[in-house]
């Protein structure tokens, strides 16, 4: 303030121009700083709630369960039709080796490998240890529990949420993967059915269709005949 010029209009002018530049000069920068921070605290903010967002599933999916069988079953559908085959008294290349009664085993299998797969991807070191060590199990065809793997990531989502820890006190049942419900496979096979119904009703409208042309086609060949005899007549 002190080199300020206040001597003629054209000093003040001047001053107050020079002062308007610095000025925007100031809120330009500082909008561009701002926006950058946003920007920045914006991508981190999605960044976390992608990796909560999977880790959670990854949660329901390991340990969706309080009740029954909570080990993991690693065998393969290939394996499982040879056991009912050999079972069965039926050789493993027959063609009468028919699906398995019921693939639930299995389906849990695929769902904790893809929820293992997440885990290594997004989880922490100490998830990323223990869902290792769950797929070296798996890998080896040995049964696998999850239980320790749920704490971990219960643990770390509620941290994350700004949740209270769980009391330590509170004594919780081991946990195990969910057991995925059939009401899927219905919906699809009624949906199949349906579309049987609608290719026979499909069929049967494209015949009825042809019956009435070909039906059309008789009657104008009479009506074409009857007036070529009236028109002899006539002559």
């Amino acid at each position: 303030m002190r080199n300020l010029d206040f001597s003629s209009w054209q000093a003040v002018l001047s001053t107050l121009i020079g002062l308007a530049v610095i000025t925007l000069i100031g809120v330009g920068i500082r909008l561009i700083v701002m926006q950058t921070v946003q920007a920045r605290r914006e991508r981190e903010n999605r960044q976390i709630n992608e990796r909560l967002r999977t880790l959670i599933a990854a949660y329901k999916t390991l340990g969706g369960s309080f009740t029954g069988n909570l080990a993991v079953d690693p065998t393969h559908l290939r394996d499982l039709q040879r056991r009912d085959g050999e079972a069965a008294g039926i050789e493993p290349g027959s063609a009468e080796l028919a699906w398995p009664s019921s693939d639930r085993s299995r389906r849990i299998r695929d769902a904790v490998e893809g929820a293992l797969s997440d885990i290594l991807l997004l989880g922490t070191d100490e998830q990323v240890r223990l869902a290792a060590r769950a797929a070296s199990e798996l890998a080896a065809g040995r049964p696998v529990h999850t239980a320790e793997l749920v704490v971990s990531l219960r643990d770390f989502i509620r941290g994350v949420l700004d949740l209270e820890p769980v009391p330590r006190n509170l004594e919780i049942p081991r946990q195990g993967p969910s057991r995925p419900s059939s009401g899927s496979k219905g919906k699809g096979e009624g949906g199949r059915e349906e579309g049987k119904q609608g290719g026979r009703g499909g069929g049967m409208g494209g015949g009825g269709m042809g019956g009435g042309l070909a039906a059309g086609g008789v009657g104008m060949g009479l009506g074409a005949g009857l007036s070529d005899e009236a028109g002899q007549e006539g002559r």
